[in-house]
C-alpha cells in the first residue's frame, strides 16, 4: 500500500511539473506550427471530430527521436490529474514517427509531423490541452496548447466600436449571446466560464465574465469596457518566398558565410499616421517557396534583418517582434536592440521562407505589453475574435468546453 502510494505521489508531481513549467523553444527548433488539420482556420482550435496537425523543424539534422506527450488541463491551464485513459483512447505518449531530412537547402534540418487522432491516440473528451515534445533524455523540448470543443452550445459573437469616449477611436469591444435550447445549464454565472481572444493571441485574453441577462435559453453578455481590446493597427508583412531576390518590403539580399540574409525597408511609427487599410492574415504566417515542390522540406532558412525608426519615449520599456510564428512570446530572440551608430532599433530573425504577419509591441517593467504604443490603436483595424465557451458542471472533476463563435471587425458596429 505504501509502495502504490509513492507511486502516486511520483505521478502527480510529474504530472505538476508537465502543466506549469514554462518552456522556451531551443534554438534548434523552428518553425513549429499547431493547428487544424480539417479547416482553414490558423488556431489550435478543433472539434473532438477534427484533426490537429503539429509540425516543427530541428536544425541539428540528426533524425531525432523525438515523442510527444499530451496532458488535459484545467480551465487555468494546469493538469486537471486524469488518468490517461479518461480523456485518450490509445496512448497519451508515443514517438513521432513522420519525420524527413530537407533537400536541397542551405541550412540543413529534419521536418517532423504529427496528426491527432491517429492509429495509437485518439482523443474522447474536450477541453484545455497541453502536448509537449520530448527528447531521449525525458527532456521537455517544447510545449503548445491547443482546445478541444463540443458543440453543445451556438456563440453569436458581434464587434462593436467602444461607446467609452476615451477610447472610442482606438477600442473594439465584442458583446456576445450563448444560445443552449437543448443543453441544461443549471447556475450560468458559477458553471459558465467564456474567453474572448483577439486574433487567437492568449496573451490579451479577457475572462472572468458574467452572463449579464437571459432571455429564454440564452445567455446575453452585452458589455462594453469589460470586453475592450486595443484595436491595434494592421499587420506588417515580409515575404521571403524566393529567398534570393527582394520584394516589396525587402530592401536588399545578401548572401553571407552560410545563409541569405535579407534586409527589410526600415519600418517607422505609425502611431501619429492615419490609418491605412492593409490586407493582412491576423499574425499568422504560411510556409512557402518557389524553389521547390514542397515547402515543408524544400524551403531554405535565411536571416531576416528588422529595423525601426521610433522617436517615442520608450523609457523603461523594451522593444519587441511579435507575431504567431514565435507563439507570440517576447523573449531575447525577438527583442530590439537600440543601435547607437544608425539610431534605430535592430534585431534578426532566422525565419523559414514564407509570407509573416508581424507588429511591434511593447513591455514595461511591470510585464504590462501594449500593442499601440509604436504603431498605434484605430478602431477600423480588421481583428479576428474568437469567443471559447468553458463549462464545469458542480461536482464534475474537470472543465469542458461546450462551444466556440468567431466574429470579425469588418462588420463593426456602432
Amino acid at each position: 500500500m505504501k509502495q502504490l502510494s509513492f507511486y502516486l505521489f511520483i505521478f502527480f508531481l510529474v504530472q505538476l511539473g508537465y502543466s506549469q513549467s514554462k518552456v522556451v523553444d531551443p534554438e534548434n527548433i523552428k518553425t513549429v506550427i499547431l493547428r487544424s488539420g480539417t479547416t482553414n482556420l490558423y488556431a489550435p482550435i478543433i472539434s473532438l471530430n477534427d484533426r490537429l496537425v503539429l509540425s516543427f523543424d530541428d536544425l541539428n539534422a540528426d533524425e531525432h527521436d523525438y515523442t510527444y506527450k499530451i496532458v488535459h488541463c484545467d480551465y487555468d491551464w494546469n493538469s486537471s490529474n486524469l488518468s490517461d485513459s479518461e480523456f485518450i483512447d490509445g496512448y497519451a505518449e508515443d514517438r513521432i514517427r513522420d519525420f524527413e531530412n530537407s533537400f536541397n537547402t542551405l541550412q540543413p534540418y529534419t521536418h517532423y509531423s504529427l496528426t491527432i487522432p491517429n492509429e495509437d491516440t485518439r482523443l474522447k473528451i474536450s477541453g484545455n490541452y497541453k502536448i509537449y515534445v520530448i527528447n531521449d533524455y525525458d527532456e521537455v523540448v517544447f510545449e503548445r496548447k491547443f482546445v478541444v470543443f463540443e458543440s453543445k452550445v451556438t456563440v453569436g459573437v458581434t464587434v462593436y466600436k467602444s461607446r467609452d469616449i476615451s477610447t472610442i477611436d482606438t477600442n473594439q469591444s465584442v458583446q456576445f449571446i450563448i444560445n443552449h435550447p437543448d443543453f441544461r445549464i443549471n447556475n450560468p454565472k458559477e458553471e459558465i466560464l467564456p474567453v474572448v481572444l483577439q486574433n487567437n493571441n492568449w496573451q490579451t485574453a479577457i475572462e472572468g465574465l458574467k452572463p449579464q441577462f437571459y432571455r429564454g435559453t440564452q445567455l446575453l453578455y452585452k458589455y462594453n469596457k469589460e470586453t475592450s481590446f486595443k484595436a491595434g493597427n494592421e499587420f506588417l508583412y515580409l515575404d521571403t518566398k524566393s529567398i534570393r531576390n527582394t520584394t516589396l518590403n525587402i530592401a536588399k539580399v545578401e548572401l553571407g558565410r552560410d545563409l541569405y540574409h535579407a534586409y527589410l525597408y526600415t519600418n517607422e511609427e505609425r502611431i501619429d499616421q492615419p490609418y491605412t487599410l492593409l490586407e493582412d492574415i491576423n499574425g499568422n504566417f504560411v510556409v512557402r517557396t518557389l524553389n521547390g515542390g514542397n515547402s515543408d522540406t524544400d524551403a531554405d532558412y535565411g536571416w531576416v534583418h528588422f529595423s525601426l525608426s521610433c522617436l517615442e519615449d520608450l523609457d523603461g520599456k523594451d522593444v519587441y517582434i511579435s507575431g504567431n510564428f514565435n507563439n507570440w512570446e517576447l523573449n531575447d530572440t525577438n527583442k530590439l536592440n537600440y543601435n547607437e551608430d544608425t539610431g534605430l532599433y535592430e534585431a534578426k530573425l532566422l525565419l523559414k521562407q514564407g509570407f509573416y504577419n508581424y507588429q511591434f509591441v511593447t513591455k514595461n517593467q511591470d510585464g504590462v505589453i501594449s500593442n499601440s504604443d509604436i504603431d498605434g490603436s484605430f478602431y477600423q483595424t480588421e481583428n479576428d475574435y474568437t469567443v471559447l465557451v468553458y463549462y464545469k458542471k458542480y461536482g464534475a472533476r474537470y472543465t469542458r468546453v461546450i462551444g466556440v463563435g468567431y466574429g470579425n471587425s469588418k462588420k463593426l458596429n456602432n
